[in-house]
């Protein structure tokens, strides 16, 4: 079976998405930026090894993104990131991976590099600096409750999750998000 990746993107409008960034670099210039870096991430994990899909928030938003066109689209489900991830870790068993829009530097490479680690292991995470995630692979259907009690958007992010998982993680790469002008400054330097 096709594995799955996931990329989760919210509709690049004023302050509905990178709202951390925009109070340090406005809110005009974090949406062009927002904008560019989810086209930019599209074009560089688009690959026919795996299905590429955009996981759009809102629901309406789907059809309406011109760098969305010619990928699968769905729907996220509401709620916190926890039932979103619940979602895309269901349905038939096969792999999955997950990525946001938070590294540009994210490419077909490493979702390669995902896809085999879970030949070897269970569960396969891109380490953020942060704390959290970049990236999280797994052979589908999770059981229910696995992103329950995570601690999301903090440091504690990936650690918790991890706790919860029975099994080997492989790891990837470690990579910061550009969530503020500090994480846009190191990645315009190329220290990812």
């Amino acid at each position: 079976m096709t594995p799955d990746l996931y990329v989760f993107a919210k509709r690049p409008a004023m302050g509905a998405a990178k709202t951390r960034l925009a109070r340090d670099i406005g809110p005009a210039h974090a949406q062009r930026l927002y904008r560019a870096m989810t086209a930019r991430i599209l074009r560089q994990v688009r690959d026919p090894r795996w299905n590429t899909v955009v996981y759009a928030a809102p629901a309406n938003a789907i059809g309406t993104v011109p760098a969305w066109d010619g990928f699968d689209q769905r729907p996220q489900p509401g709620g916190s990131l926890s039932p979103r991830l619940a979602a895309a870790f269901s349905g038939p068993r096969r792999p999955v991976l997950v990525i946001g829009t938070d590294c540009p530097q994210v490419g077909a490479r490493d979702i390669a590099d995902a896809l085999a680690a879970l030949r070897r292991a269970p569960f396969v995470f891109g380490p953020a600096r942060d704390g959290g995630f970049w990236l999280m692979g797994a052979v589908a259907p999770l059981p229910p409750g696995t992103f329950d009690g995570v601690r999301w958007s903090s440091e504690h992010t990936l650690a918790d999750l991890e706790a919860r998982l029975d099994g080997p993680i492989a790891r990837l790469r470690t990579l910061s998000d550009v969530d503020d002008a500090q994480g846009l400054a190191a990645w315009r330097a190329g220290r990812h």
